[in-house]
């Protein structure tokens, strides 16, 4: 098999404005927003041969993958691989909340994001225990050109992995609401073409 195009996306926005909040696998739809963010990426993809879909299979990237593949005879295959990271009692919380509450909670997070595991939650190495297994699955299938709709966190997992890099690495990568990354894998060889490609809802123009 010669070269592989891996697409990998972020799903659309999800209407938190400005708040940053944890929101992990909090089952949320796409905003007015994300809608035309993954219109957008269809006009974009609707140029372009994808032999599949692939998607979390939380509803914010499964509303995004069906609106993609609208312009493709391509039924979205959803993976619960590929849900966001668990964020167990933070989940839904804002970030300023749990500085304010578990002080040394968050100094712990930020000193060992690789392995910190929130209450009830997951850490970004168990993450990747099941989210590498399948990126590399698909990855290594017959497909030619593929698209995988993630979330912030995941996608940087995947994005470590392509780079060979430690997860220590993950908040290095801008991950916006409807951006692209594409990798490219000939052989072995992962290959990073672009990051964090992102999709402008200005009508004056697309980015």
């Amino acid at each position: 098999m010669g070269k592989k195009l891996i697409y990998l996306a972020r799903h659309g926005d999800i209407g938190l404005g400005r708040d940053k909040r944890y929101i992990g696998q909090s089952d949320l739809p796409l905003s007015a927003l994300g809608v035309k963010q993954a219109t957008l990426l269809k006009e974009i993809f609707s140029r372009m041969p994808l032999d599949n879909i692939y998607c979390s299979d939380l509803e914010r990237a499964q509303q995004t993958a069906e609106i993609i593949s609208s312009a493709h005879s391509i039924i979205p295959t959803a993976r619960v691989e590929l849900r966001e990271l668990n964020m167990g009692d933070w989940e839904g919380k804002l970030f300023s909340e749990i500085r304010a509450k578990n002080p040394q909670e968050f100094e712990k997070r930020g000193k060992d994001i690789a392995n910190y595991c929130s209450p009830e939650g997951e850490s970004f190495s168990d993450c990747s225990k099941r989210v590498i297994p399948i990126f590399e699955s698909l990855a290594q299938s017959n497909e030619n050109t593929i698209l995988i709709i993630g979330h912030a966190g995941i996608n940087r997992v995947i994005l470590c992995r392509v780079l060979g890099i430690p997860l220590e690495n993950v908040f290095r990568f801008e991950q916006s609401y409807g951006c692209v990354n594409l990798i490219s894998k000939d052989g072995l060889m992962y290959r990073l073409k672009y990051l964090n490609n992102e999709v402008n809802c200005d009508p004056n123009g697309m980015d």
